[in-house]
């Protein structure tokens, strides 16, 4: 019998190991699968919460951490960033000796993560090629990751069409949806009084969670927008329960961060969080009453969850969205109106249109079947037809 497929999951922020912990559990108990964790990007940083605390508690050993975040809140900070990502992961690599690279996303932490694998001749896996977020910067590194790309696990039937559209093999594309929704599957529920406990914070008649992140190729400042975001907030009154995240390692993100300190100072109804970590915020999220920002995950979990969500600007445009998101542009009177139609509004029947929550094991038995992935590295374009 041959030795287990060594693969190496790529993890940068609380976000994306959210997504990744079950594929991670399933890639740890396939039998021809050997799991090694990489972590880089916020995990690695106080700043962030040091969140690799959070992979560690759910039983992964790490194999390799490459610390690649240059201090700042600029593009130039961004861009060495990338830099140090690539250096640091080819050493990871080299040592480590995967025999495939699997990363999901967009983020420049990821983006990183794939050059060095790219360059060393490593294949690569890519959870969620294909969506479009024309907002940010994010959009054209999803693209690149899915050029260097071999094996391409989507998160929806448009999202394959667009990596076939891209040249990619069609044999060589799964839609098995998005592993968010399996942690949603798995999640354990706490109790009302439980999840106040662990939140610090005692939920009011009408709660919602905030998530606001730069929206990087908008010329206005990150700052600008944000200001219209708690000025919305503002307005809701003290019997609206508020708690905010803080926002990712982007371009103006550290000046959203301090936005929020000085916003919640004070303010009995509202609470600041560096990083809830995944069960935290997916219980946090099912229990309040509207998801309010930018992220993502108002568009993937949040309707499986039958959460309203309120999603601001441009960032996320271009997803397929559930009927349970109100999409409005980032001035508060705009925002305000969005979060109190958010509140009436009947979420019962939303459908997730990103899958079931049964892509983990399906993404393991992939990885495990694929006979030889080097064979995989020298692509064909495919033209559409």
């Amino acid at each position: 019998m041959s030795a287990p497929r060594r693969v190496c999951v790529v993890t940068g922020s609380r976000a994306d190991f959210g997504l990744l912990k079950w594929v991670m559990k399933e890639i740890q108990a396939h039998p021809r699968l050997a799991l090694l964790t990489a972590v880089t990007g916020m995990h690695l940083s106080e700043e962030f919460g040091m969140t690799v605390r959070e992979v560690e508690r759910e039983g992964f050993a790490i194999d390799a951490r490459v610390d690649s975040l240059v201090a700042g809140d600029t593009a130039i900070a961004m861009s060495m960033s990338v830099g140090r990502g690539v250096a640091g992961f080819a050493e990871a690599f080299a040592r480590l000796q995967p025999d495939v690279v699997l990363v999901l996303g967009d983020r420049f932490e990821i983006f990183a993560a794939a050059q060095a694998s790219y360059f060393a001749g490593i294949p690569i896996a890519h959870i969620a090629g294909g969506d479009t977020t024309e907002g940010a910067l994010d959009e054209a590194l999803r693209h690149g990751i899915t050029k260097m790309a071999q094996l391409h696990f989507v998160t929806s039937d448009a999202a394959a069409a667009r990596v076939r559209q891209l040249g990619e093999d069609p044999a060589h594309v799964y839609n098995f949806g998005s592993p968010g929704i399996d942690a949603i599957r798995h999640l354990k529920r706490l109790p009302r009084e439980d999840l106040e406990r662990a939140l610090g914070f005692s939920l009011l008649e009408r709660n919602v969670l905030v998530t606001f992140h730069p929206a990087t190729l908008d010329p206005a400042p990150a700052s600008r927008q944000f200001a219209e975001v708690l000025r919305a907030l503002e307005g809701l009154g003290p019997r609206v329960g508020l708690l905010l995240t803080h926002a990712n390692a982007d371009t103006g993100g550290r000046a959203i961060n301090r936005m929020i300190g000085e916003f919640v100072a004070g303010r009995p109804n509202a609470r600041a969080f560096e990083s809830l970590g995944s069960h935290l915020y997916l219980n946090t999220l099912a229990e309040v009453d509207a998801i309010v920002g930018n992220s993502s995950s108002a568009l993937y979990e949040a309707p499986t969850l039958r959460t309203a969500a309120v999603n601001i600007g441009d960032r996320q445009r271009g997803r397929l969205q559930a009927s349970s998101v109100l999409n409005c542009a980032p001035a508060a009177a705009e925002i305000q109106r969005a979060i109190e139609q958010a509140f009436a509004l009947d979420c019962s029947a939303t459908v997730n249109p990103y899958g079931d929550g049964t892509s983990a094991p399906r993404i393991a038995a992939a990885l495990a079947a694929v006979e030889n992935p080097k064979r995989l590295l020298q692509k064909t374009f495919r033209e559409v037809r």
